[in-house]
């Protein structure tokens, strides 16, 4: 009887430090949990979730389904969860077009009355929530007039490095297992979000003034933003644009076997216009984008630099070409282009 592969064991990695770095072992241990917030600073601690109209919710459930995320009905609108967390990442309401309706992100729960007085003293006007959303948060809106929610939130973002993993065998032993084993990729959490901007700097400055996030790195018309409280090294990125708009969510998985297998499980559906497989050069994970009805994309991603609670990165500004892929197929035609700013 043919022996498969038994084990996973860690895939050699860079640690959370810029450049020089050290790279992982195989089967080294994953780094001790940090600390979940860190003193004296106001900021954000999560993306916890975001809103987008589409034309369909029953083809966004199908999509979204065939991602391997679930997709529950509430009311009238579609909730997007992972398996064993009962955290919402995004939610789905019917609309003419594919639009970005807003971003909530998650503070802890005495920081809410002082980001309340943050918006006073910068004079950002607080907004009501809109019509039919159960929420006591603070409503306002950034730079480019995208509905902002900030709310008291359990932490989401992780507070270590995620456990990345890579199938090995010993020799003689069949590691592969057969299509029909491989069962279907389940992404472990929301990563990040890409949204269009029509002045990336101006973005940067508006988030980290107002929300306290700060910069990772950028490349030209793309940046990177992380939280002070510690997540991946970006929660929330930017790209320029005539006007605002949603590009894409991106998805944590344990292996740059899941993202393949990713990409074929929605290939197999029909699924077959996207980019990837691929590692970026700004956050090192490895990458496959399908595009969904609507011109946007959900990103398969595994392996992606992690900036801890207390660690100062040192923000760098790199040349355009470091702001897509170390290797990788080319992007396809009109892979950036805001189809919200037609």
């Amino acid at each position: 009887m043919e022996s498969v592969c038994p084990t996973e064991v860690f895939y050699g990695l860079p640690t959370v430090t810029n450049p020089p770095f050290r790279e992982m072992t195989m089967g080294e241990s994953a780094p001790a949990p940090q600390p979940r917030r860190r003193a004296g600073l106001l900021g954000v601690h999560s993306l916890d979730s975001f809103s987008l109209t589409v034309p369909d919710l029953a083809t966004a459930q199908g999509f979204y389904r065939d991602f391997g995320l679930t997709v529950t009905e509430r009311g009238n609108s579609l909730g997007l969860f992972t398996d064993g967390s009962t955290h919402c990442w995004g939610t789905f309401s019917e609309g003419r077009t594919k639009k970005l309706k807003h971003l909530s992100f998650g503070v802890f729960p005495d920081d809410l009355p002082r980001f309340g007085h943050r918006l006073q003293q910068q004079g950002i006007t607080h907004l009501d929530p809109p019509a039919g959303t159960d929420s006591d948060g603070l409503w306002f809106q950034d730079c480019d007039g995208l509905l902002i929610e900030l709310k008291n939130a359990e932490k989401s973002s992780p507070d270590a490095k995620s456990r990345t993993v890579m199938p090995t065998s010993p020799p003689g032993i069949r590691c592969a297992p057969l299509r029909g084993e491989a069962g279907q990729v389940r992404p472990r959490r929301l990563q990040h979000v890409l949204i269009f901007t029509r002045n990336v700097n101006r973005a940067v400055e508006f988030y980290g003034r107002v929300l306290g996030l700060r910069l990772s790195d950028q490349a030209g018309e793309v940046a990177f933003m992380h939280g002070v409280h510690g997540s991946d090294h970006h929660l929330l990125a930017f790209a320029a644009s005539s006007g605002p708009g949603f590009h894409h969510c991106s998805w944590d998985v344990a292996s740059v076997q899941e993202v393949g297998l990713g990409a074929m499980q929605m290939a197999d559906r029909g699924f077959t216009s996207g980019w990837g497989l691929g590692r970026h050069v700004l956050g090192s994970n490895y990458f496959h984008y399908v595009r969904d009805p609507w011109g946007s994309y959900s990103e398969y991603s595994a392996a992606m630099d992690y900036i801890p609670c207390g660690l100062d990165w040192s923000a760098q500004q790199h040349k355009p070409e470091n702001g897509f892929f170390l290797w990788g197929p080319e992007p396809p035609e009109g892979f950036a282009v805001n189809g919200e700013a037609a």
